[in-house]
Order: structure tokens, then sequence, then C-alpha cells
């Protein structure tokens, strides 16, 4: 079993008018010559479903010198239609990706939820997650059946 010490949040860097899927962002890092495919553990599309990329115990490939010992969870989006960033999250994404980070937490309680602008020189995930999630209780978990299957 991994010790993981980050869940680190991404965007996909689409614009409103693109979709980026677990699938197409498989295909994308598949493109770019990454064996294993996609870097995400999980991707929360637009209208809040939650996919599942990379297995958990498997390292990922989204933050370098970070992917050992993290989880990576991107959203669809972060760009705005003329192609800058931009928090665009959906209302279904934000609480699709608060139910998830809550389930995250408590699977590891000792993991600080940041943003990959945190942990590097980019814009991504295009708001302050850190901020934005420091209030999520471990000893709350999300009552949503499907994601305790995560």
């Amino acid at each position: 079993m991994r010790t993981i010490t980050f869940i680190i949040i991404h965007c996909s860097a689409v614009r409103p008018t693109q979709t980026s899927s677990a699938r197409e962002i498989d295909l994308w890092h598949r493109a770019r010559g990454w064996k294993n495919g996609i870097g995400y553990h999980y991707v929360v599309r637009r209208d809040g479903t939650i996919e599942p990329g990379r297995p958990e115990e498997q390292v990922g490939a989204h933050c370098k010198s970070h992917n050992t010992h993290s989880i990576g969870v991107c959203y669809e989006g972060g760009l705005d239609t003329l192609g800058q960033p931009a928090d665009t999250r959906t209302p279904a994404q934000r609480k699709a990706l608060r139910q998830l980070l809550t389930v995250l937490r408590h699977r590891y309680p000792q993991a600080l939820i940041v943003g990959h602008n945190t942990l590097a020189r980019v814009s991504c995930p295009c708001f302050d997650a850190l901020s934005e999630y420091e209030d999520i209780d471990i000893d709350k978990v999300a009552d949503d059946g499907y994601l305790h299957t995560l």
C-alpha cells in the first residue's frame, strides 16, 4: 500500500465546448507515450459524474516529484471560451468534488488536499484548492452509496 500525503486537484484544461472524459484523457496520455495511460486517479465531469482513472494503488502521472505519494483528481474544464485559465466548475462538479474529496480524506486522513498550482508553477486547477477544501472533516463521509465503491 502506498503512503498518500497529497490529494492533488487538477483541471483538464479544456474549453466549455470541449469534453474530457477519463477515456479521452487516457487516449491523450497514451498518445504522449505513457504506457499506463491516464495519469489521474479520478475525473469529475461537468454533470458531476465521477469516473475512475488509474487505480489508487498505482502511482499516478499528474504532478512531477509528487506522484508516488499522491492521488490525482481532475475536473473537466479549466479554460474559458477564449482558452484562458478560469474556474469553470459547475455546481454539479463542485458537489461531486467535495463528496469525492471527503471520501478520499477519510481513506487517507494524513493527506493534504492541494491544487496542482500549490506544488508547481502552473495555473491548474484555476482556483485555490488548499483554502477551498481545508474544512473537509475526515469524520464526515458522504452518504452517497456510489462513492463508497470508489
